[in-house]
C-alpha cells in the first residue's frame, strides 16, 4: 500500500514541472506550498479519523451517515474560513504582495474545504468496496499533497493572470 502511495506521490513533481514558469515568476508561492499542502493533509486526516472512529464505535451507520456528513460539511466551511484567514495573516506578516496573498489565501481555503470533504468520504468509499477504512488516513495525505499542488497552481494561475487556457491547449496538442 505504501509503495503504491509513494509512486502516486510522484504526480506532484509532474504538476510542479508543468507549472514551472508560474512558480519561477511567483517564487513566493513555492515558499507557502508546504503550508498549503500540509494544511490539506492535516484537515483531511482529521476528517478521516472522525469517520473511522465513528465506524469503529458504531456511531456512524446508515441511519446517522447523512447528519454526520452534514456536520462535516459545516466543519469544512468553518475550518477553511478560519485557516484561510490565518494564511492571509501569515502572508500579511511576511509582506507578501497582494496578488500572491490572494492566491495563497484562496488556495488554502479551497484545499482545506476539499480535503475535509474527501477525508470524510474516502473511508466510507473504502468500506463500501471492501478495503479497510483505516487505510484512508495515509491515502488522504498523499491525495491532498497532489491535489494541494494542483489547486495551488490552478488558483495561482487564475488569480495571477497566467494563461490556463494556453496551458490546456498546449497540453492537448502535445506541446511541452
Amino acid at each position: 500500500w505504501l509503495v503504491g502511495l509513494l509512486v502516486l506521490q510522484s504526480c506532484s513533481s509532474f504538476i510542479l514541472k508543468n507549472n514551472e514558469q508560474l512558480l519561477q515568476n511567483h517564487t513566493v508561492i513555492v515558499q507557502f506550498l508546504t503550508m498549503l499542502v500540509g494544511a490539506g493533509g492535516n484537515a483531511g486526516n482529521q476528517a478521516s479519523v472522525r469517520v473511522i472512529r465513528g465506524l469503529a464505535v458504531g456511531s456512524l451507520n446508515n441511519d446517522t451517515r447523512l447528519p454526520f456528513l452534514k456536520r462535516e460539511a459545516m466543519m469544512a466551511l468553518c475550518l477553511s474560513t478560519m485557516l484561510g484567514f490565518a494564511g492571509l495573516l501569515r502572508a500579511a506578516v511576511f509582506n507578501i504582495p497582494l496578488a500572491e496573498t490572494v492566491a495563497i489565501t484562496a488556495s488554502l481555503y479551497m484545499i482545506v474545504i476539499i480535503s475535509i470533504f474527501l477525508g470524510a468520504l474516502l473511508p466510507l468509499g473504502m468500506k463500501m468496496v471492501g478495503i479497510d477504512p483505516a487505510h484512508s488516513s495515509t491515502t488522504i495525505q498523499v491525495v491532498m499533497d497532489i491535489l494541494g499542488v494542483t489547486i495551488t497552481c490552478f488558483m495561482s494561475s487564475l488569480i495571477l493572470g497566467t494563461s490556463i487556457k494556453g496551458k490546456i491547449s498546449s497540453l492537448s496538442s502535445g506541446e511541452k
